[in-house]
């Protein structure tokens, strides 16, 4: 019997090294996976994003960081079973921060254009938004940009939205943003106001009723998407999963009709 014990010792150590291989082989798959994805932290998201840009990141009422993109990088990260790290960072120092590592991708509705495309890897796009026109509701001479001719608009002279009017014939209004824009079309004193559809959708959505309506819109879209350095080829493929699944589940739309009373992810 005394000869039995060491050859029984000898084979509960095999045994128990043969579990902690088992368990040591799990965690060291995840590690892998993580460094598969190149994340700056293993197992962790690190998302850049304002927190200062309704209703896409920001802060609610009691302080917590919310918002559109900051929800669908939450269930996105869900998806692919990591902790997510919201990096709250300016618009300004956004890219450089991404540049140097300091976060794995950007949420923050960034466009895709082809000078961005030259440097950064994009994801599926999340939001798909176009350029609308908006009048009161009462309003029915204006259905098409080409009804802006002779008519007075109000935009901000730095937008995008203020060479698209006037490049449809209408006279512009000067104002410092979106606010001042409604204010003006609800008091009578402009015709329409151009703009992107999502800040439509954001006002509609919080303020309704507010006696606007769409009364045409671009066929040309805005996307936006994750973006993420172009050594994250990895990372990128791992997100455009996750959203596929996310949207085949119905949760992309989910999160949208939130934010927005209507489906902007496609």
């Amino acid at each position: 019997m005394p000869r039995r014990l060491p050859f029984l010792a000898a084979a509960l150590g095999t045994l128990a090294l043969a579990l902690t291989a088992c368990r040591g082989g799990s965690t060291s798959g995840s590690a892998e996976q993580g460094d598969d994805l190149g994340l700056v932290s293993a197992g962790t998201l690190t998302v850049a994003t304002e927190g200062t840009y309704r209703p896409f990141s920001f802060h609610d009422e009691s302080g917590d960081l919310t918002g559109f993109d900051v929800e669908i990088a939450e269930a996105v990260a869900e998806k692919l079973g990591l902790e997510v790290r919201f990096q709250e960072t300016q618009w300004d120092a956004i890219f450089a921060g991404l540049d140097a590592g300091r976060f794995d991708v950007i949420a923050n509705q960034v466009s895709i254009n082809p000078e961005r495309e030259e440097k950064y890897l994009f994801s599926t796009p999340y939001t798909v938004s176009r350029g609308v026109v908006v009048t009161t509701e009462d309003d029915s001479s204006i259905s098409s940009f080409a009804d802006l001719s002779g008519k007075t608009t109000a935009q901000s002279l730095t937008s995008n939205w203020y060479e698209l009017a006037t490049e449809s014939g209408a006279q512009v209004e000067a104002v410092e943003g979106w606010a001042q824009a409604v204010a003006l079309l609800q008091q009578g004193r402009v015709d329409a106001t151009v703009n992107d559809q999502l800040t439509y959708l954001d006002y509609e959505k919080t303020n309704s009723p507010t006696g606007l309506k769409i009364a045409a819109e671009t066929e040309d879209t805005s996307e936006s998407a994750f973006a993420t350095t172009k050594d994250k080829q990895a990372l990128a493929d791992a997100i455009d999963g996750a959203l596929e699944e996310l949207e085949a589940d119905g949760t992309l739309a989910e999160i949208s009709q939130k934010y927005f009373g209507a489906d902007v992810t496609k």
